[in-house]
């Protein structure tokens, strides 16, 4: 089992920035791929990034436009996401998730192991 708990959510202005972090415990000698998803009430939760938890490989959504960034530190098992340049539009409850599968995924249903969620909320 891997535990997965996020930090690092809030209310920020629009144009600000903000990093949630994702500090994983457990069998995280298993874990492939580390990822960010979000979402929305009423909408599917969807993909932002993605990392390969051994190597550097990333993936991230093309919505984001360049102003999201993943990365890790695996001395202290903590994913973090970087995020600049915040939108009203990115308001959401963000998820940290990981899986045992590679290379690196996108698909929610590839992730079998998630974190509570934290809430980020970008005020116009």
């Amino acid at each position: 089992q891997v535990r997965l708990v996020e930090s690092g959510g809030g209310l920020v202005q629009a144009g600000g920035s903000l990093r949630l972090s994702c500090a994983a415990s457990g069998r995280t000698a298993s874990i492939y791929t580390m990822g960010w998803f979000r979402q929305v009430p009423g909408k599917e939760r969807e993909f932002v990034a993605a990392i390969s938890w051994s190597g550097g490989t990333t993936r991230y959504s093309d919505s984001l436009q360049g102003r999201f960034a993943i990365a890790k530190d695996n001395a202290k098992n903590t994913l973090y996401l970087i995020m600049t340049r915040l939108k009203p539009e990115d308001t959401a409850v963000y998820y940290c998730a990981a899986t045992e599968s590679g290379p690196v995924v996108t698909t929610r249903g590839a992730y079998g192991y998630w974190g509570q969620g934290t809430q980020v909320t970008v005020s116009s």
